[in-house]
């Protein structure tokens, strides 16, 4: 019998915004927004990923589009164990063996936290479940060396939470995990405009306007573009103008809670560490570091040089798949590498 992709080892970047799933020896297969669509009646789960998020806000009262994930951790844990188990069975179909899956989580998560992302993973259909911090992850898919005794420095910003880590040795040796991420920005843009025009937006205008014209550094040439919303006055449809130093007075407060957390995690890191990151520079990777300009922003900041990673919105994906090649050597049932703790199986 020919073996499906379900034989081989998974690895899961479970996402805020989306959930990316890596197949060892084939990359990744399934990219989806982490979105699920219910009926409210039955209980019966709609849809999963792209088809659920194009009902966000557009659903009738039986039918419900929801995020079962939120601020980087799993707030319903029913519907993430079904949209598990749906994706699961997207990128595999019929199979006769369990994967072994390796699971991303933040590096501030708790150990219930933990747990609920665990058991998820193996009533998914998981033969085992491993973890693995996601500042780790992403700075292996960032192709840095970490196993040298050398400081690097990672900020990945995700959907829900932007972890901060100086990693050496295979480990972490200073983090802070912050519930400060691409949401966030969002909800500032929505915040923003609703002060500023009196117009009320939705969270995909919002992340369109961060998309096309986000900053938070200037920009050598201002961009501006239209966008339309909801007048609060009147309640009418309303077009208003959106220029690109609207958007750095909108993320401005939570662009400084970013910059404040890194300076926390170089404060508490050993001094020569700290040498190694300002000769190393720092690496960016997420979707949030693709705003245009954080770089720019952090440089200007700490006086350590930044660059954004390659395929920045895929490290964390592609660290999780080149961990698979570790998993037999792992005694302890767990790829969560700064802490050691006995996972069952």
């Amino acid at each position: 019998m020919t073996p499906t992709v379900f034989n081989r080892d998974i690895g899961l970047d479970l996402g805020t915004a989306s959930i990316l799933v890596y197949v060892k020896g084939k990359g990744i297969v399934l990219r989806e927004p982490s979105v699920v669509a219910i009926d409210k009646t039955t209980g019966k789960l709609l849809k999963a990923g792209t088809d659920a998020q194009k009902m966000l806000g557009r659903t009738p009262g039986n039918i419900v589009a929801l995020r079962p994930l939120s601020e980087g951790v799993i707030s319903d844990y029913e519907m993430t164990e079904r949209m598990i188990k749906e994706f699961l069975r997207k990128v595999s179909g019929f199979h006769l063996f369990k994967p072994r899956i390796v699971i991303c989580v933040p590096s501030g998560i708790t150990e219930v936290e933990e747990r609920a992302v665990i058991d998820a993973g193996l009533q998914a259909g998981a033969r085992r479940v491993y973890l693995i911090e996601e500042p780790v992850a992403a700075a292996i898919g960032a192709g840095l060396d970490i196993a040298k005794p050398c400081g690097h420095m990672v900020v990945d910003i995700g959907g829900g939470t932007t972890d901060v880590a100086v990693i050496s040795l295979k480990g972490i040796v200073e983090s802070t995990s912050i519930k400060i991420a691409g949401d966030q920005f969002d909800e500032a843009i929505v915040k923003y405009i609703r002060r500023k025009h009196n117009v009320l937006i939705g969270e995909r205008t919002a992340e369109e306007l961060k998309v096309n014209i986000g900053c938070v550094f200037p920009r050598p040439e201002e961009k501006v573009i239209e966008a339309k919303g909801r007048c609060l006055m009147t309640g009418l449809p309303r077009i208003f103008s959106v220029s690109s130093s609207d958007m750095i007075d909108a993320l401005e407060e939570v662009s400084t809670r970013i910059i404040e957390a890194i300076h926390s995690v170089l404060e508490r890191t050993p001094p020569e560490l700290v040498a190694d990151i300002s000769t190393n520079g720092i690496v960016m990777t997420g979707g949030g570091s693709l705003v245009w300009g954080f770089d720019k922003l952090i440089e200007a900041k700490t006086g350590i040089v930044t660059h954004v990673a390659d395929e920045a919105i895929s490290c964390v994906v592609y660290g999780t798949g080149k961990s698979l090649d570790m998993l037999n050597d792992m005694q302890d049932g767990t790829m969560n590498l700064s802490r050691r703790k006995q996972m069952r199986s």
